[in-house]
């Protein structure tokens, strides 16, 4: 059951999406944090915001690839890309569904976002951790690997504090 839950979470195919997804809207709920009055408009900002950071990395990546490669755009490569990059929404569906647990259990928006906050930086530093168990990294290489994820997580973290 935990395999399959950490092979959803992290899939072999564009792990790097899920985490490209995962560092976005920790980004951008660090940076609304307060800003709406209401649950509804907060998640409702956080999805749409992640909705435009998939279709720009996907058109952005594929339009790049065609101007080098002077192919054709085709109905099949733009579903692919689209399929591709719907990693970058997985990754952003664990802080989401913390933030919308929060928020039927009654807790007060700030802590909810606050939670879905760190369920981004718990996240990336747990990510960098089984990139390195799955390397089967030495134990200094683990431990840089997680200061590395440590200091992601902390920069968003630092990205709430000055903006609030």
């Amino acid at each position: 059951m935990l395999r399959r839950v950490i092979n959803w979470v992290l899939p072999e195919e564009n792990p790097g999406g899920v985490v490209f997804g995962t560092i976005t809207i920790g980004a951008v709920l660090a940076a609304e944090s307060g800003l709406h009055e209401t649950y509804l408009a907060a998640f409702g900002s956080a999805l749409v915001t992640t909705g435009l950071y998939w279709l720009a990395h996907t058109y952005s990546d594929l339009l790049g690839q065609r101007l080098s490669t002077h192919e054709h755009l085709t109905i099949g490569s733009l579903l692919r890309a689209f399929g591709h990059d719907w990693a970058i929404v997985r990754g952003a569906a664990l802080p989401l569904l913390a933030l919308a647990i929060a928020w039927a259990a009654g807790a007060s928006q700030e802590t909810a976002v606050t939670a879905s906050v760190w369920t981004c930086v718990v996240s990336i530093i747990l990510f960098e951790l089984l990139a390195g168990i799955r390397a089967k990294s030495k134990p200094g290489e683990l431990a840089l690997e997680g200061c590395v994820g440590t200091a992601l997580g902390l920069s968003i973290l630092a990205l709430r504090a000055i903006l609030h």
